[in-house]
């Protein structure tokens, strides 16, 4: 059914032809006047009102003369579906037209918002959350925009609804695409320039996406491919590769791609989507536009990246740009771009799942369009129906809940020094995490619980300060220099014994080892002579280090000078807030 040019007649609009069904939350396609039961219409000539037939409804003027009333998907029996709106004025709506109209506004309960959300929300991954399941507006249509590629059964077979989903998002290099040969490489296949494991818990309450550096250097396993001529041909394996040469470079597919993940990490995957220049730039315009934010101004002459720091929106050329840009962020290396990648990802998803796009037939419509046509995915995935149940699944986490991560690498160590341009595994850090993955472990609880953690060691440390106080005349303390600049444990003394009071000090000269920080040292017995000290001197909770029950019989505490030292009677955590006639720079000060 072509459903665009049917809804051109009598200067409807196409997006305005589907039309939300509160009960359901799904939109259902409206081709004439007369609503589905009850909702009464007006007549073109003559404004007025015609109930519909009580069997057999009449052909409404959008279709051909004699021709079948469409064929549409039905109300639950005693409900109300909206009809079509004309698109523009002209109409002289009667009385249960007006109240048709008042219905539409009206606010949704919670579980019809549900439903719209579930049904929306979520899809083609990571760049296109919320995009295919409004693929149906016209199905065949979207149909054939798909490009699919097989998985050469480096894949799972498919998604199921009973276990975690692990995808595979892939955006490459490869300057397909009107306008984009002037980044460049013209004619080359392409690499895995950009890629996220994005991977869905078993509940679909979380979900973790994980970048994967495009310069780490791994190995590329035999790879069974489908050529573009239908013809099937092994590629072999590469030790020590960069991992981005596991897709085009040798006639590699993405189903290699897969497989390299999968050697990898242990995570064996449902599905990849594969995404080039023209998908970036076609989906943040088609939601119009994608909020970011530049803490300084960023001009990068490769990317072609000109803004000034603030808020922003953008889309097309200019988000490219923007996931593109590396040299001008961070230290100009492609693990800076990740993080910039991620912000923009995050964003863009909100964006999808926001009610400005989730509840406008027309940008819907326009998102399946951009997405069917700029996506590339695997053959267990080719059809518009399966691409709407995997988007249903992907849609039910909350965006709070998602957490973004990078594979933890380090500095390739066989790579001369100042010219590191690779980097390979943290080999302990990255099982873990991959483990984490594999065992469905949400990131998400575990980055609360280390949060929750940091925070009660943090309030551990800051109760130490609270509690009583001794005379400083009754504080005893040895003085080590462990780090800080020569002479701080003598001025230190002096500064004690002259300036404060606390004449039961002494010097012991250079630390047995030298500290990262001033830390104090004491006895449980001390913990008033501590707090006391640490008044004094601007000492930090974190400074104080309290001993066992076994430090009960020392004598002197022991207060041991690091680099963070900055003079004697000199804070070291500095002022508590700044003084009150500070001013900062965006403030104007007036002469007086």
């Amino acid at each position: 059914m072509d459903a665009q040019s049917r809804g051109r007649a009598d200067e409807i609009d196409p997006a305005d032809q589907w039309v939300l069904n509160p009960q359901t939350g799904n939109y259902e396609l409206r081709l004439d006047r007369s609503a589905p039961q009850s909702t009464a219409s007006s007549s073109r000539a003559t404004g007025a009102r015609r109930a519909p037939a009580p069997r057999t409804p009449e052909p409404g003027p959008g279709q051909g003369r004699g021709a079948a009333a469409p064929r549409r998907r039905s109300a639950a029996p005693g409900t109300e579906v909206p009809g079509q709106r004309g698109r523009r004025g002209g109409e002289a709506p009667g009385r249960a037209a007006q109240q048709q109209a008042g219905r539409r506004k009206r606010k949704q309960g919670k579980s019809g918002k549900r439903k719209v959300l579930l049904w929306t929300g979520g899809t083609l991954a990571l760049l296109m959350v919320g995009t295919a399941t409004a693929g149906y507006l016209y199905y065949e249509h979207l149909n054939s925009n798909i490009t699919s590629v097989s998985d050469d059964g480096a894949g799972t077979g498919g998604f199921s609804k009973d276990r975690a989903i692990n995808i595979l998002l892939i955006g490459t290099d490869k300057r397909t695409g009107e306008g984009n040969e002037k980044y460049g490489d013209k004619n080359s296949p392409g690499h895995a320039d950009t890629t996220v494991l994005l991977h869905v818990s078993k509940d679909r309450t979380n979900a973790t996406a994980l970048s994967i550096p495009r310069d780490l250097i791994t190995d590329i396993p035999d790879c069974e491919t489908t050529q573009e001529d239908g013809t099937q041909k092994t590629i072999p394996g590469q030790t020590g590769r960069r991992f981005n040469e596991s897709l085009g470079q040798s006639g590699r597919t993405p189903s290699c791609t897969m497989r390299t993940v999968t050697e990898m990490t242990g995570i064996k995957l449902d599905h990849f989507m594969v995404a080039d220049f023209n998908a970036v730039k076609t989906l943040t315009s088609a939601v119009d536009g994608v909020p970011i934010c530049l803490a300084k101004d960023i001009k990068d002459t490769d990317s072609k990246l000109d803004l000034p720091a603030g808020e922003h929106e953008i889309q097309g050329e200019e988000a490219l740009a923007f996931v593109r840009t590396r040299h001008a962020v961070g230290f100009g290396g492609d693990l800076d771009r990740i993080k910039l990648q991620q912000q923009f990802l995050s964003s863009l998803m909100r964006k999808l799942k926001s009610n400005d796009t989730l509840t406008s037939p027309t940008k819907l419509f326009k998102l399946a369009e951009a997405a069917t046509e700029a996506l590339t995915v695997d053959d267990k995935i080719s059809d518009i129906s399966k691409l709407r149940d995997l988007g249903l699944e992907l849609g039910k986490f909350d965006m709070k809940n998602l957490t973004f991560a990078t594979v933890p690498v380090i500095d390739n160590p066989n790579e001369p020094v100042g010219r590191k341009a690779t980097v390979v595994l943290e080999t302990e850090k990255a099982d873990a995490l991959f483990s984490m993955v594999k065992n469905d472990v949400s990131l998400t609880e575990v980055e609360q619980k280390k949060k929750d953690a940091q925070q009660a060691a943090k309030d551990k440390q800051q109760a130490l300060l609270k509690g009583e106080r001794a005379e400083a005349s009754e504080i005893r303390v040895d003085v080590f220099n462990g780090g800080g600049p020569q002479g701080s444990a003598q001025k230190t003394l002096d500064w004690l014994q002259n300036d404060e009071g606390v004449f039961k000090s002494t010097n012991k000269g250079n630390a047995p080892a030298d500290v990262a920080k001033t830390q104090l040292e004491y006895a449980p017995n001390q913990a008033d002579q501590a707090r006391k000290l640490a008044d004094l001197m601007g000492l930090p909770a974190s400074a104080l280090k309290p001993g066992t029950e076994d430090a009960q019989g020392l004598e002197a505490m022991t207060l041991t000078l690091g680099p963070d030292f900055r003079g004697a009677g000199v804070p070291i955590t500095g002022p508590a807030k700044a003084p009150e006639n500070a001013v900062t720079a965006d403030k104007q000060v007036c002469a007086k």
